[in-house]
């Protein structure tokens, strides 16, 4: 068997143990560095992180194969790539682009089987007079017609006065 399959395999029987954890991207080089990224349907812990590593690295012969092992989890800067990954998500704001370009940034409010929900407010000319009101929008995408989506991470920092 060789080398990349032998990782993919011992990576997929040492997830089974783990339901609540899942595979985001395996990177095996040429000169067998391999890079696992692992994300959760819940919080994944440095102590999941480490387990899987083990487990992986347990099973590997050094003697046989000479090999880097690195397990990490998505970090929270990290493109959102599955579906699985949205629903932990809920409530959060997102920013989505979709495959024609068009960007979307607001609260995820509902993660069905193919699709999303996005709402946001934004300031539009009043329909009679002068002015502008305050509306709620919503915009539904299906999972295939995203590009790419990650979280909108706000920092609140406080200005002190000295």
């Amino acid at each position: 068997m060789n080398f990349n399959k032998k990782v993919q395999d011992l990576l997929t029987l040492t997830l089974e143990q783990y339901p609540n954890i899942f595979l985001v991207e395996l990177k095996i080089s040429v000169d067998r560095s391999i890079k696992v990224v692992l994300d959760g349907d819940y919080e994944l812990s440095l102590n999941d992180c480490i387990n899987i590593s083990k487990a992986i690295e347990g099973a590997l012969d050094r003697e046989e194969e000479d090999f880097s092992l690195e397990v990490a989890s998505a970090g929270v800067g990290s493109p959102l790539k599955f579906p699985r990954q949205y629903h932990k998500n809920m409530g959060r704001k997102l920013e989505v682009v979709s495959n024609d370009g068009l960007k979307f940034e607001g609260k995820l409010t509902k993660v069905k089987e193919n699709s999303i929900e996005l709402q946001w407010k934004q300031r539009e000319p009043k329909p009679k007079g002068k002015g502008k009101v305050t509306v709620t929008k919503n915009k539904t995408l299906m999972f295939d017609e995203i590009s790419h989506t990650k979280v909108v991470i706000k920092f609140n920092i406080q200005k002190w006065k000295i």
